[in-house]
């Protein structure tokens, strides 16, 4: 069976971990292809709740491997503290592997991240200030260290040492902060290698077995479309792709091997942080969603906000990305709803725009064009079945599948794995 990538396709927080951990079931290897510990995928199976930022959300079958890419920067130590977590929860981590290629996030990394938001004031991006932008920015430049140096401390110390010489003297010309020690960052590295070095190898010599075998492969997305650094809401975004090209790259895959590509949007958009979000819910209304569906984001802990689903949004995310399927989470939070909108288009300067703009200040003017939809106003977590939910919400999901131009193929009702509807086969 061949690879099936699963994209974020809102501005993350979607509930991929859910759909990942319902889907791993079938799979024989789950791939995180990009992102860092700025993102975060809560699951919640028979172990416990989880809260990943690193480690794929297959980790949960004893019998799948579960493989952080090449796309993926990694902060060691963060990912130690995570792989503990879990392994305390009951789940065996012999099976989790790290691509020798993945760039690692480094103690200047977080630093640069602070002072680089700090000195924007007004104009900061609002990132998590995890070191990921930076990672990335040292990965293009050719200044990455990745984890494969780490099995390899001579040459990890000598690349160390010229990297830093580099970035102490940003640090105190540009910034006028304290340099960091060499020694130091290098003792905890190390030490970070030792025990991670049983799980830092070559992993597309994996992918290419279990493919060969006709097994199945997750390629597992982090945060979402609309974040994407290329075709995002720029500067507003991430500094990875989380779509589907950033899933062939970011893994070490061919497109070929790609046979199914499932688009993962909550029934209600949010985002964490700034940028723009036309669709925003006003007033008391959000904030009833917001406290019902307990929006704060799983890394920073920092309040959503909450919209109405964006169709022009919704059908330019899967106009790139190809989808096959598209899965629907979090359907029981719209229960408490007597009436819903849906956004068809957009009005900006008088004229009515049914594609997403490029353009910031333009997005920044959009005022949307709802359609309004009569709620249900019962409980949709018990359904189990498409036929048990609410000819309301049936209606909600085919609105969104009408405006998205993909089939839903996923409907999700509540955060346990066994709270899903497959509606239509995925695979």
């Amino acid at each position: 069976m061949p690879a099936i990538a699963v994209i974020g396709a809102q501005w993350g927080d979607e509930g991929k971990g859910k759909v990942v951990d319902y889907l791993a079931a079938r799979a024989k290897m789950v791939v995180r292809f990009s992102g860092g510990n700025n993102a975060g995928h809560t699951v919640i199976n028979q172990y416990g709740e989880f809260r990943l930022h690193l480690v794929p959300s297959g980790i949960f079958y004893p019998n799948l491997t579960s493989i952080i890419g090449n796309g993926v920067v990694v902060d060691p130590g963060a990912l130690l503290d995570e792989l503990e977590g879990v392994r305390q929860g009951g789940v065996d981590i012999g099976s989790l592997y790290i691509s020798d290629r993945a760039n690692l996030v480094m103690p200047y990394h977080w630093l640069l991240d602070g002072l680089e938001e700090e000195s924007r004031g007004k104009g900061s991006l609002g990132t998590t200030r995890k070191g990921v932008g930076p990672a990335y920015v040292d990965k293009a430049a050719r200044l990455g260290i990745r984890a494969g140096d780490l099995l390899d401390p001579a040459a990890f110390r000598q690349r160390l040492s010229l990297i830093l010489e580099q970035k102490n003297a940003i640090i105190s010309a540009v910034y006028h902060s304290p340099t960091m020690s060499l020694d130091e960052i290098y003792d905890e590295y190390c030490a970070h290698g030792e025990k991670l070095a049983p799980h830092i190898r070559h992993t597309e010599p994996l992918m290419a077995e279990t493919l060969s075998k006709g097994e199945m492969v997750l390629l597992e997305g982090a945060q979402g479309a609309l974040l994407d650094v290329d075709f995002g809401t720029y500067p507003y975004v991430t500094s990875s792709s989380p779509m589907v090209g950033g899933a062939c790259t970011g893994a070490g895959i061919s497109p070929r091997y790609i046979s199914g590509i499932i688009g993962v949007f909550k029934a209600y958009p949010t985002r964490v942080g700034v940028g723009p979000m036309p669709t925003l819910i006003e007033g008391e209304t959000q904030d009833m969603v917001r406290e019902h569906a307990h929006e704060y984001g799983a890394t920073t802990g920092r309040p959503r906000r909450c919209g109405w689903f964006d169709g022009v949004a919704a059908a330019y995310v899967s106009q790139l990305n190809g989808f096959s399927a598209i899965a629907v989470t979090r359907l029981d939070v719209l229960d408490v709803l007597p009436n819903i909108k849906i956004c068809r288009a957009y009005q900006c300067n008088g004229e009515r725009l049914e594609h997403f703009p490029a353009s910031l200040s333009v997005l920044e003017q959009c005022q949307p064009i709802y359609e309004e939809i009569p709620g249900w106003l019962t409980s949709t977590s018990e359904a189990r079945h498409w036929d048990d939910l609410p000819h309301q919400a049936q209606a909600y999901v085919q609105c969104v599948e009408e405006v998205a131009g993909c089939p839903v193929a996923v409907v999700s009702v509540g955060p346990r794995r066994e709270q899903t509807i497959l509606r239509s086969p995925l695979l």
